[in-house]
Order: structure tokens, then sequence, then C-alpha cells
């Protein structure tokens, strides 16, 4: 029979642009009584630019500065005005975080976009897609992992008591793989880059710290891909997953890989009792094992900064009762079979 699926979490967006209120609110619904929930600094991109995805990501680049320009953030000679709002939002939160979390100790998820989905996003200073150029790209790889480092060491000055997750967000990922992404002039595609290429470069950054999660949301997130990364656990959506989905989840976890599992759609259509249903039944008929499960952690299916603040709370409170479902019924189940 199955394991304990003992933990829940969030993506990392939050509706609104109060970053305290948003700390705060997401510290209270995962610090919870029974210790199932993961806390998570919540980002409020709502902020406008350089708190959206792409400018926090961008802000954590050493040595590689980026500008705002009327298509987008694109790489620059020298740090300007929208670079320093960007990392500014990115003191406010740690400031914030402090204050928030002060005396805490135990897991604390950060999230930063990946290399790819930065490569997809920034342009060269000539004004096409850095991820055009692979010498392009593998430099926001290494400028990332060494802002990772730097972020993380911040936070433990910070929090001495927190044990940092860095959670790597490629949401374009499997546009890059796939030859989809439009080109700047959107009159063409970028060629597809090659999986061994793309592995090269997220493997600098997950190897940047050990406590890393790779998360990707789209339907056909590519799960061999993020198995191998060498992150130690994968972020998926797993709301409509197909029976094929379930066996590479399957393959993922027996391989070692933590699974941080999408198991509520973000619009709070979901059921927790009818979710819990379908990951026993789904994980029954895969072949997922008790001590393989261990691993597992509840998530939406996505970010909520796009949703009202009661459908973000509604959803994020159901993934701690998921938690604690999943656990009741299958230590219910443990005890009887004792």
């Amino acid at each position: 029979m199955m394991s304990l699926v003992t933990r829940a979490t969030g993506i990392g967006s939050w509706p609104g642009d109060d970053p305290r209120e948003a700390l705060v609110t997401v510290r209270d619904l995962l610090l919870d009584p029974d210790g199932l929930g993961i806390p998570y600094v919540a980002e409020t991109p709502s902020r406008g630019p350089g708190a959206d995805i792409v400018g926090r990501g961008a802000a954590v680049l050493t040595d590689l500065p980026v500008e705002l320009t009327p298509s987008g953030w694109r790489l620059t000679a020298r740090p300007g005005r929208d670079l320093e709002r960007s990392r500014s939002f990115w003191r406010q939160d740690l400031d914030e975080l402090a204050e928030a979390y002060d005396g805490y100790t135990g897991p604390l998820k950060i999230s930063v976009a990946g290399p790819w989905t930065l490569a997809a996003a920034i342009e060269l200073p000539r004004g096409e897609r850095a991820v055009s150029d692979l010498g392009a790209a593998f430099d926001i790889a290494a400028a990332l992992a060494d802002g990772i480092a730097v972020l993380v060491a911040d936070l433990g000055r910070l929090l001495p008591g927190v044990e940092p997750i860095v959670q790597v967000d490629e949401p374009t990922l499997p546009a890059v793989l796939t030859g989809t992404l439009p080109t700047a002039s959107g009159y063409g595609r970028v060629p597809a880059v090659d999986t061994q290429q793309a592995l090269q470069a997220l493997t600098v950054v997950t190897g940047a710290y050990p406590e890393t999660v790779i998360h990707c949301c789209d339907p056909v997130a590519p799960i061999p891909v993020l198995r191998q990364s060498g992150a130690g656990a994968v972020s998926l959506d797993l709301t409509a997953a197909s029976s094929a989905r379930w066996e590479s989840v399957a393959t993922t976890l027996e391989s070692g890989t933590g699974l941080y599992a999408g198991l509520l759609p973000t619009d709070g259509s979901g059921s927790v009792r009818d979710a819990a249903a379908r990951v026993l039944e789904e994980a029954e008929r895969v072949g997922i094992e008790q001590s393989v499960l261990d691993a597992v952690v509840v998530t939406p299916a996505c970010g909520l900064g796009l949703r009202s603040r009661e459908t973000a709370l509604a959803v994020q409170r159901a993934a701690v009762d998921l938690a604690g479902e999943l656990n009741a019924v299958v230590g219910g189940a443990s005890a009887g079979l004792g």
C-alpha cells in the first residue's frame, strides 16, 4: 500500500501588490498546527515591471545587467534604473521576510526563473531572443547560478534557522525544446535547443545549491528532461495528467527524484476528496510504492498571482487539507494492515 503524502506548499505568485501582506498570509496558511506546510516566499507580480518572473530572475543574475525596452527585457552594457527597481523589490521582499519569519526554523522555498525561461524572454542587445545564441544562453545560466548562491547566502544571514529550498521555474522550457518559440519579429521560430545542451545549462543552475526543485506547469512539461536536470525534485501540474504521464511520474519517483504534485486547479474548482481519490488510484495503478511516495509534496497546479485573494486563499488551504486527507487515508489503511 502507499505511504503518506506528508507536506503541502505553493508555487510562488500571490495576488495583490503588498509583499508584507502576501508573506504573512502564506506564512499563516502553511505554518499549520499539524506541520504539513512548507512555507514559501510569496511573489507579488502585480507590483509592476521588475516584480514579474523575468524581471525578478534578471535581478538575480550576476554581472549581466538588463534594461526594460518596449519589447521587453534586454541585455545591456551597464545597470540602469529598471534593474535597480527589480533589485529593490528583492530587497523589500527579503526585509519583510526577515520580519515575518523572525525566529523560524525549518524549510522555506524561494523561486527564481530558470535559465531557458530567462534566455527565451531576455533579448540580446541587437533585439533577438538570447536563446537564439547558445553562448549567451550559457552566460545567463552561469550568472544565474552565481546569483542563486548569493541569494541563498543572503537568506541564511537574515534567517539563520531557515533551510532554503530553491525552486527553478521553467515555464518556457517546452517551447525551447520543441522549436515553437516565436522570434522577436514574430515571423519565424527560434530553432529548437538540443536536449543535451538544455540539460547542460540546467545542471549548471541546479548545481548552485543542493536543495532545488525544477518547476514547469505546462501540461506537456518534459518530465524526463526535468528528471535529468540535477534537481532534487520536479514540480508538475497533474490535474489532468494522462495515464502515460503518471507512469513517467512513477519512473521519476523510483529514480530518487522527489515530486511536488500540482493536484488542485488554481481556479478553485477542485475537490480535496476527488483529488485524493485520483492520486491514490493512479499511484496504485502505476505501482508507486509506500517508501517512494514519502517524497511527494502537494501543491496547487501553478501560481496564484492572477487569481482573486479569496480564490488564492481557498486553493492554498485546500492543498494543506489534501495533504492531511492523504495522510489520514493512507495512515488508516496502513494501520488496518498492521
